[in-house]
């Protein structure tokens, strides 16, 4: 059983795949490595390259050049991560990633922000089955701290997501938003955003 494999279970509703002994077991194991990998990032002093290297082991793919991340950082999977170029990432994120996670280039994200790809099923027919979403982050995107962006949200380019918001929709580019639910408080004309 590959690393694919295992993802290509965390889109939609959770299927049949997810209840076979081996890739439980995977999984499980790809969870524990997260959590051992996010333990060694959070209890030592490493350098900005050393946070690159383990990202980068996290994530199972290169981390974007100029990426810098200020731990501690959370994330349950760790797999299902693209980071782009000169991402910032502030203290205190938490990323729930089984459904996956991309950010583009030039991001910034904010102290304590969680972004979370799975949900559960209501019905009790589905006894809380997961649902799994893409969280998509585009360029030059801005989240403030304590923000939550919830399953299947995309974030527009230039798109900005004021502190303590909770994001259940997209984001057109060059918007703001903030509240909870987060609605659009106004547009960024272009010449704001360069």
């Amino acid at each position: 059983m590959t690393v694919e494999e295992i993802i290509r279970e965390f889109r939609g509703e959770e299927g049949e795949a997810a209840s076979r002994p081996e890739w439980q077991a995977m999984f499980w194991d790809l969870c524990q490595e997260a959590i051992r990998l996010c333990m060694e990032l959070n209890s030592n002093y490493h350098t900005p390259e050393e946070i690159r290297q383990i990202m980068g082991r996290l994530t199972g793919r290169e981390v974007g050049e100029g990426f810098s991340l200020f731990p501690p950082f959370y994330t349950d999977f760790g797999k299902n991560i693209a980071i782009g170029r000169n991402v910032f990432i502030n203290s205190g994120c938490h990323f729930q990633d089984q459904g996956g996670i991309t950010i583009g280039d030039g991001a910034l994200i904010g102290h304590n922000v969680v972004l979370a790809t799975v949900n559960h099923a209501l019905e009790p027919v589905k006894c809380r089955r997961n649902r799994y979403a893409p969280i998509r982050i585009g360029e030059n995107v801005w989240i403030g701290s304590n923000a939550t962006i919830l399953p299947g949200v995309t974030l527009g380019d230039w798109a900005v997501v004021a502190a303590g918001a909770v994001v259940t929709k997209d984001v057109p580019p060059m918007t703001v938003v903030g509240g909870v639910p987060a609605r659009v408080l106004r547009t960024i004309s272009e010449g704001e955003a360069r």
